[in-house]
């Protein structure tokens, strides 16, 4: 499968649990860190749900 990078871009501070444990689920742990995941169903899926702290890099 092909890999995409994603960054966190806004905090996880304030927001419900649910999204914080998906944000430590896909591995951030700080803000503005890049990560690299494959392109998984699952990995999409849970990018779609805190697309609005992430963004996915070309």
């Amino acid at each position: 499968m092909a890999t995409i990078k994603i960054k966190q871009i806004k905090s996880g501070i304030d927001r419900p649990e649910r999204q914080k444990r998906t944000l430590r689920a896909l591995g951030f742990r700080k803000m503005n860190q890049t990560i690299e995941k494959e392109a998984t169903p699952q990995i999409l899926g849970m990018i779609h749900k805190v697309s609005h702290l992430v963004t996915v890099i070309k």
